[in-house]
């Protein structure tokens, strides 16, 4: 370990140490309450604090002053998560080393409905600027999610569907930033209009990167973002409930950076539209506490562009001539889904033992996709059917002492076509063709859980949880069968694949209340069956019959295999308040994360693992003027999978500054100035496919302005 590595963690430990001399002091104090935060993995909803699983919660001034153009890039750099950082308008969320398959993405509960889990180069529809919330919520939460969210569930949060009266006839806020990194801008606009009981939401954001800094002065060429988005909606409101729906759209351009893709100009346009829709009813009385109920239907699809000239796909273009701007097209992904969800919680029932609380659900997905053009022979069209019922009770035994078990059974039904590969990763002859053939892949993945959450003195709160998870194989992971170009991949699927299951033990330890607060979990999860994707050392052509030994074709060859794997490690993050400055606070924090993901019987390391981090920072906070500067050390990441090359390290100094002004009773000016990468590290991601290619923005100030009325 470095010099400077060994100060962040003697910094960390002595917030430690301060933590445990503040609760000793304490003893005899009343534990303070804090605000209940809304779980979304745990369907119960009572009057009782904590949650059973490790949550990450992100609020709305967090999310804006982050110069992230994705949800990926957002969560970057909280304990225990990470992203893909593909491109900068595509980057999705990674939770404990898991990623697309296993990470579930979902706005207010909904399916995202996109194609973001299909290629590391697909756009994620859930865009940062339009949450009041994002919720991360780690480990195996699939017991009301489903199979696809075995290593957690983000959920962005907001208004879109109004579920409480506002205060006042009309609220909102308007933000908006400007960042030096990609010279670029951009904006968000949402409100919310009162009559009665009815309540009416809208919003509408944009933004517009060029190409960003890199390291050196350089700028990462092709990495240009252009996004827009906007939203209505109507509910009904009254003291028993709610109705209401909304519509919203989605539309993005994006260059993808790195290698051919950027000479050739290569980018990607993708646009979404939803419906949605929810209720709730609250009868008062009788055996039923509370109905709810969503459904959701979504029309999604992008193309891949580009242009015959490196010149002719710039950002220029795009800033001037819009999405409908003509280009190359390629070839492109649709996603017609839906989803839809009931859920009753029974009142309260006095067991003896203590009131039992409880919720049965039952849920449906359908998601339809189609590729066209160069795509139809990576991935040929397929459909996913899931239905699944679940159910949940909480006993309370003491006052202290809650217990948790929940269980769900899924049924998937997944049909598709993909070649024939019983010869291997290698054409027999090169002169054939690859033969397609009809697929029909039914499973039934089953979870159960149990869990307990003791309160602690002092406001401390300690959990145990030991799960088990059976997760379906998805139709990339069966059918793929081709080259992608955005990726410079050669995907090969496995039609035989079996359920993935996973067995979890975890335990954590929090406190939000008083001067030190902290959040810890460690976890040890074994897979059997594991389905992992990694690079063959072979690459291809367009076509499979061109794949050679070697790297001497224009793609890297992956494919998806299966064998038994382990996964632990732990995350903490620690606040401690040291003094009164003024009429505001100074301290300190600390974090650290690490998670370590191996084969069974030596087999070797998992591929695009996140190295330990390690961090430290100081604060102060008053009701008028915040400012912090917080240091992050990523180590060198030289445990790799099979033909995967090291990581080197780097270090993440970020630095803001910040003025609230109110203006009268209702309306408040916030003003910040946010410094990220001030020490101009070159940043690469171990989990992205083009780490070698791209580095992560270099030195960058965001300034940002937000009125809320």
């Amino acid at each position: 370990m470095s010099h400077r590595s060994a100060l962040l963690a003697t910094v960390a430990t002595f917030a430690s140490l301060g933590c445990w001399q503040e609760i000793a002091a304490q003893e005899a104090v009343a534990p303070v309450l804090v605000p209940q935060v809304s779980v979304t993995a745990s369907p119960i909803t009572t009057d009782q604090l904590g949650s059973f699983l490790p949550v990450t919660t992100m609020e709305r001034d967090q999310i804006l002053e982050r110069p992230a153009r994705n949800l990926g890039d957002v969560l970057f750099t909280e304990p225990g998560i990470t992203a893909s950082t593909f491109a900068p308008g595509a980057s999705r969320p990674i939770i404990r080393g898991l990623d697309t398959f296993r990470v579930r993405l979902q706005e207010n509960g909904f399916l995202s409905g996109d194609a973001s889990n299909l290629g590391e180069d697909h756009v994620v529809p859930l865009d940062p600027l339009s949450a009041e919330r994002i919720e991360v919520v780690r480990g195996p939460a699939s017991l009301r999610w489903g199979s696809q969210a075995i290593g957690g569930v983000v959920n962005v949060i907001n208004n879109r569907i109004p579920t409480v009266l506002p205060d006042r006839a009309v609220q909102g806020r308007i933000s908006g930033g400007w960042n030096s990194g990609s010279r670029g801008w951009d904006g968000v606009g949402t409100t919310d209009v009162r009559a009665g009981n009815w309540v009416a939401h809208f919003d509408i954001f944009g933004r517009y990167d060029s190409d960003y800094r890199i390291p050196g002065g350089r700028r990462q060429e092709n990495s240009g973002v252009r996004t827009d988005g906007k939203s209505a909606g109507l509910s009904y409101i009254w003291d028993q409930g709610f109705i209401g729906s909304s519509v919203s759209h989605f539309r993005s351009l994006y260059e993808i950076p790195g290698g051919e893709e950027a000479a050739a100009r290569t980018a990607i346009r993708a646009e979404q539209v939803r419906w949605s829709t929810r209720a709730e009813y609250r009868p008062g009385s009788g055996p039923i506490q509370r109905v709810s109920g969503w459904f959701s239907f979504s029309n999604y699809h992008h193309e891949e562009i580009g242009a015959e000239e490196a010149g002719e796909l710039g950002m220029d273009e795009i800033g001037a001539g819009g999405l409908a701007s003509p280009r190359v097209v390629h070839g492109g992904f649709r996603n017609n889904s839906w989803d839809g969800r009931v859920e009753l919680q029974h009142a309260p029932v006095n067991t003896g033992l203590g009131p039992l609380n409880g919720t049965f659900g039952l849920s449906i997905e359908q998601e339809r996709i189609r590729t066209t053009g160069e795509f139809l022979d990576f991935l040929p069209p397929n459909r996913t059917d899931r239905y699944a019922g679940y159910l949940f009770e909480e006993l309370t035994l003491t006052p202290r002492l809650r217990l948790q078990a929940a269980g769900r059974v899924e049924f998937d039904r997944i049909v598709g076509a993909t070649g024939d590969f019983s010869g291997g990763n290698l054409p027999l002859d090169p002169e054939a063709e690859l033969d397609s053939r009809g697929q029909r892949r039914t499973y039934t993945p089953f979870s159960v859980s149990l869990g307990a959450l003791y309160d602690l003195p002092w406001a401390v709160q300690a959990r145990a949880t030991g799960q088990y998870v059976q997760r379906a194989p998805t139709a990339a992971e069966l059918f793929s069968r081709g080259a992608h170009d955005a990726t410079g991949t050669f995907d090969i699927g496995d039609p035989n694949l079996r359920k993935e299951r996973a067995a979890t033990a975890e335990l954590g330890l929090s406190r939000t209340a008083g001067a030190t607060r902290f959040d810890t979990s460690a976890f040890y999860s074994h897979f059997d069956g594991f389905i992992y994707r990694a690079l063959t050392g072979n690459s291809c052509g367009e076509e499979f019959s061109s794949c050679v030994a070697g790297r001497g074709e224009q793609f890297l060859q992956t494919a998806f295999g299966q064998r038994n794997a382990r996964f632990y490690g732990l995350e903490a993050k620690v606040e401690r308040d040291l003094f009164n400055l003024w009429d505001g606070n100074v301290g300190v924090s600390g974090r650290y994360d690490f998670v370590r993901a191996q084969f069974e019987n030596g087999a070797g390391n998992l591929p695009r693992i996140p190295p330990h981090r390690l961090g430290a920072g100081i604060f102060w906070r008053d009701g008028t003027f915040q400012g912090s500067v917080d240091y992050l050390h990523a180590f060198n990441q030289n445990r790799v999978g099979e033909n995967e090359t090291p990581t080197k390290g780097y270090d993440l100094v970020n630095a803001r500054i910040g003025y609230t002004a109110r203006l009268d009773d209702v309306r408040t000016a916030n003003f910040s100035v946010v410094g990220t990468n001030l020490l101009d590290s070159d940043i690469r991601n171990v989990a992205s496919f083009k780490k070698d290619e791209v580095l992560l923005p270099g030195r960058t100030v965001r300034l940002l302005a937000t009125l809320t009325f």
